[in-house]
């Protein structure tokens, strides 16, 4: 209904059929269910869907006990059970939603590690191969997610206004602004073709997500993921224009708070306020600069 690709169906099916298993498990047998639990073949779903906030966070503390998971995780399984939930409510299946009862685990902001502008160009400089350079560009260039990459066609290119159509998540479409250098190399790449994949893969199919990935991992640094690229991409646009919506609408993103991410990454903007208003630093200059003068007037500093 909400149009979502198949992977997020797919994942939202896995996570809910698997807390299905785990409720029908603890009714049907007692003492430790980690044997059974094993045998996923034999795991039923035959029971009411009705269950408390209790049940749920003994699921979490259960699957805890084979591996810890991150925090991510966990809070992505409540998200999928509270939709789930919601869903069941307003179809009046169960009179309450038991998922906004529990504590979410706390998920530790993480800096993001991206290339500089200079970094970027310096990695593109040192690949040889033209079609390899291309994509990797091509992503530094528009901010696309590599699945958007992966699928663009040669019609979807505009070379007049320079721009190149994008197929996002949720099959939707946005336009995406290219620089000169980066059209001339497609235009070299495509030559006389004016249809088809942009990047042919096995059998003229497009080429996958794997294998782009497999060339991040040979030319790239450590850590450098098509993702961190288009991190590059949405840092330095917003670091130069301070413009937070523009780049929301570039990278796709449904919502702006998914954008604001890019907010922490602005060193250059923070050293700039602090060196700006911050008192030992404005008093430091005044200081100087009192010393200067009478310096400059014969007295002594």
């Amino acid at each position: 209904m909400r149009n979502y690709s198949q992977k997020t169906l797919s994942s939202y099916d896995l996570t809910i059929r698997r807390f299905g298993q785990f409720i029908w498990l603890t009714r049907s047998f007692r003492g430790d269910l980690s044997k059974k639990w094993e045998h996923k073949e034999l795991l039923r779903l035959e029971t009411g869907v009705d269950v408390s906030a209790s049940d749920i966070s003994r699921y979490l503390e259960f699957l805890s006990l084979d591996r810890q998971y991150h925090a991510t995780t966990y809070n992505r399984i409540l998200s999928s059970l509270s939709s789930f939930y919601r869903f069941l409510l307003m179809q009046e299946v169960v009179e309450t939603n038991p998922v906004p009862r529990i504590d979410r685990p706390k998920v530790k902001e993480k800096e993001l590690k991206y290339l500089k502008h200079s970094q970027v160009m310096r990695l593109l400089q040192s690949i040889p191969d033209e079609r390899d350079r291309l994509m990797i560009r091509i992503i530094y260039a528009t901010g696309v997610r590599v699945s958007e990459l992966c699928t663009m066609n040669v019609e979807d290119v505009d070379f007049d206004d320079q721009m190149i159509r994008v197929l996002g998540k949720g099959g939707k479409v946005r336009m995406v602004f290219v620089d000169e250098v980066t059209l001339n190399e497609i235009a070299g790449l495509i030559g006389n073709r004016l249809s088809g994949p942009l990047f042919p893969g096995q059998g003229g199919n497009h080429i996958s997500v794997r294998t782009v990935q497999l060339i991040f991992k040979k030319y790239a640094p450590p850590g450098i993921t098509p993702h961190k690229i288009r991190h590059s991409y949405a840092s330095e646009l917003y670091r130069r224009s301070r413009n937070l919506r523009v780049v929301q609408e570039n990278l796709g993103h449904a919502s702006i708070k998914t954008t604001e991410v890019y907010l922490h990454t602005d060193v250059d903007e923070r050293r700039q306020v602090y060196r700006e208003f911050f008192p030992l630093v404005t008093s430091t200059r005044r200081s100087v600069s009192e010393t200067g003068t009478r310096q400059y007037q014969g007295e002594e500093p």
